[in-house]
């Protein structure tokens, strides 16, 4: 299995894991997994790895059908600026390929901010490190594994 279900096992972490067979014509991987495991597009969620003014990583994770304030995220993170990091540094940093990025067992331990409308939802749907493999977990469960921070961004 993934890094990031492992991580979870290992974690002792409940969740459950969905798959689907993934179109590799797709160009939105979010709205693939809400029409594929017909789910509520409110609890799904995606992983952005967006990089700092002092060239630092940081996780987002938000709902697929919203866009990240970049001016939000970085009040957040403490920081002056935030962008979209390159798809070679996801890669990279993560371990994991673009459209099967999960907040879970990434390479690099990176500080994780979920965003507050995920508290809405009792159960929200992230990668599970692969395209085609979502995780449903409790938010308050991913803060915990995490150790992350919840914003609006």
């Amino acid at each position: 299995m993934t890094p990031a279900v492992n991580f979870l096992k290992k974690n002792k972490v409940h969740f459950e894991l969905l798959s689907f067979e993934h179109n590799p014509h797709t160009d939105n991987y979010g709205l693939e997994v809400v029409q594929q495991l017909n789910l509520a597009i409110e609890a799904v969620f995606k992983t952005l790895v967006l990089e700092t003014a002092e060239h630092d990583f940081i996780v987002a994770i938000t709902p697929v059908n919203q866009q990240v304030n970049m001016k939000l995220i970085a009040k957040a993170a403490g920081t002056k600026k935030a962008h979209m990091a390159k798809a070679a540094d996801v890669e990279r940093i993560t371990g994991y390929v673009l459209g099967g990025v999960s907040p879970f067992a990434q390479k690099k331990r990176l500080q994780v901010y979920l965003h507050e409308k995920a508290m809405q939802q009792a159960c929200i749907y992230v990668s599970g490190g692969k395209r085609g493999v979502e995780i449903a977990i409790t938010p308050q469960d991913l803060i915990s594994a995490l150790n992350a921070s919840t914003a609006i961004f």
